[in-house]
């Protein structure tokens, strides 16, 4: 990976926009600090669109939409996406509401074999605020798990059908052809008519773990903020460029980088 200092400056300049991750991307230890808050501040207000692309539910994206200076937010792993319209908040929603009913029957089925098995396990605190998927908990609010524990959850929901992506706090499934990519891609071409495989380079994504790796192979320009070195090994397309900070302070520093080298070509 290249150190984020070393992007190019026309890369920068022609930038539209930032996806990212928020889990240990934007928060630490599971807060969000005032460096990486401001960062996006910093980024909007320099015109650049930002989208936060997460595995939390939709209870949470909800608020995300509302609250922060953001144009939407992909959540539950691209099941959905939410944006504030000029009066009101908007969903859109990847599979229909019959589809997410009958998932829903299958994950729980899933949820009862996981916790049967993988002692220490626990569905995530957050679950009750979801609608499209299941995670469970492997380090958020419980005592963390062995790594083969980890592997092993992700394994039983490919045994029962369903897709499985690890983060840096949760093991999250779901049923649907979706993920974090596909949604941003849609998301992409809906609110600015753009292919993202046409125009990879105007859209930059920043994330720290394995679940971030379709969008780091579909980004053309993608970074990872130092805390993602430990999971390098389960991803077999790792980002571009590398913070040198972690987390929230990695997310700042790729954004100052950022806007210090559009400035220079102002």
């Amino acid at each position: 990976m290249i150190p984020i200092q070393e992007i190019p400056p026309s890369i920068c300049q022609n930038l539209q926009g930032i996806f990212c991750d928020i889990d240990d991307t934007l928060t630490e230890k599971g807060k969000l600090p005032d460096v990486a808050y401001q960062a996006l501040w910093k980024g909007h207000r320099a015109g650049l669109k930002i989208v936060p692309v997460t595995g939390r539910p939709a209870g949470w994206c909800d608020h995300i939409a509302r609250m922060w200076p953001v144009d939407g937010v992909v959540g539950e792993n691209g099941a959905f996406y939410f944006w504030m319209g000029e009066t009101k908040m908007m969903r859109y929603y990847v599979e229909s509401s019959e589809n997410r009913k009958a998932s829903r029957l299958k994950l729980e089925e899933i949820q009862k074999k996981i916790l049967q098995e993988i002692p220490g396990a626990k569905v995530s605190q957050d679950q009750a605020y979801r609608e499209s998927d299941l995670a469970i908990d492997f380090c958020e609010d419980v005592a963390p798990l062995e790594r083969s524990q980890v592997l092993r959850i992700a394994e039983i929901f490919h045994e029962q059908g369903a897709k499985a992506k690890i983060s840096s706090i949760h093991v999250n499934g779901w049923f649907g052809d979706f993920d974090k990519m596909t949604t941003c891609q849609l998301l992409i071409k809906n609110f600015w008519q753009k292919e993202l495989a046409k125009e990879g380079d105007s859209f930059i994504y920043c994330g720290d773990s394995p679940n971030d790796e379709p969008m780091f192979k579909g980004f053309s320009q993608s970074v990872g903020v130092a805390n993602i070195v430990p999971w390098l090994s389960l991803i077999h397309h790792p980002p571009k460029y590398k913070t040198n900070a972690c987390c929230g302070e990695g997310f700042a520093e790729m954004v100052d980088v950022i806007l210090k080298k559009r400035k220079k070509h102002e």
